[in-house]
């Protein structure tokens, strides 16, 4: 493992897939533990990052779940809180092209209820980036609470933000109301063609990035899809293809992309501060990167980031 840790902020969903019943009036749900920012806490640990995850872990049985899964992928829960509250639950249909549209059961649950005491016990020596996004980051009442806390860490590490927009659960103007505020907080903005759509509407990709730009963010990265991802440095683009892959569905792809990307840049000693010593082609290589480990990810059902062992072996086959 890199000595180098990134934290992760953020909340762990309980995903529950619908899956074909022998009865008519029947159900049949497969959970499996997601959530965007517990996606990218263990795509990190997979790939070899020291990942370490600040959650509210409930005590209930998809809480379990979460903490089982977590630890197997060598996340690192130091600091989690145990949560009186219970966890959130988020069930998916799948369309046929495998993009999942999501009913949510996210009431009173643990993963908002951050106070300010909860993350100041938080230990950050030794973290060069801290990553968070998604609903923790715009739910209440902890939602201002994880921006204070990112807030006291930017002098210390990178900071980076990926939005999630989840217009089911919290409607696109409050995330449009928070996201020029989030960007003079972060270093780096990932995020996908959907979230950008229900940001800015209609907005060309490279002018979105511009605007963001000037709200203070220095990277920018909007993952395309298929279409592959634009990463924009203070103004000066790049564009990297999407890696062919089978795609069973596409859960957790955009939380394995980030991980790869900030997994490239702390391994090459680039995180840690705000960004000096990035260069655009060191940008297209960590980008490359993250796309095999979210290729590996569509191509294997739910949110479930490749090893780093399954990636040396992609780009063994791929012969580069």
């Amino acid at each position: 493992m890199s000595p180098r840790q990134i934290t992760v902020v953020g909340e762990c969903v309980a995903d529950a897939f619908t899956e074909p019943a022998n009865a008519s009036n029947e159900l049949v749900l497969r959970v499996l533990p997601g959530g965007g920012p517990a996606n990218t806490a263990v795509a990190l640990a997979r790939l070899g990052t020291r990942a370490r995850f600040l959650a509210r872990l409930s005590g209930d049985v998809f809480g379990r779940l979460f903490r089982a899964h977590l630890e197997a992928s060598g996340v690192d829960l130091a600091d989690a809180v145990p949560a009186a509250e219970p966890s959130t639950l988020a069930v998916a249909e799948l369309d046929a092209a495998g993009q999942a549209a999501f009913s949510f059961h996210a009431q009173n649950t643990a993963d908002w209820q951050w106070t300010s005491g909860e993350l100041a016990r938080a230990d950050l020596s030794g973290t060069v980036c801290v990553h968070t996004g998604s609903l923790a980051l715009v739910r209440e009442p902890g939602g201002a609470v994880v921006e204070e806390f990112l807030a006291t860490a930017a002098p210390r590490a990178t900071i980076s933000i990926d939005p999630n927009v989840r217009p089911l659960l919290v409607r696109p103007e409050a995330y449009r109301a928070r996201l020029a505020r989030w960007c003079g907080l972060a270093d780096i903005l990932r995020l996908s063609e959907d979230d950008l759509d229900l940001l800015l509407p209609g907005t060309p990709p490279e002018q979105a990035c511009d605007l963001w730009h000037a709200a203070g963010v220095r990277l920018v990265v909007i993952t395309l899809g298929a279409g592959g991802a634009l990463a924009s440095l203070d103004g000066e683009r790049v564009r990297v293809p999407a890696v062919a892959t089978r795609v069973v569905d596409t859960v957790g792809a955009g939380d394995s992309f980030t991980a790869g990307l900030l997994h490239h840049l702390g391994a090459r000693g680039l995180l840690g501060g705000r960004l000096t010593d990035l260069g655009l082609g060191e940008v297209a290589e960590a980008c490359r990167f993250a796309t095999r480990v979210a290729a590996l990810t569509c191509s294997v059902a739910g949110p479930n980031p490749p090893w780093r062992d399954q990636l040396a072996q992609l780009t063994s086959a791929a012969g580069t």
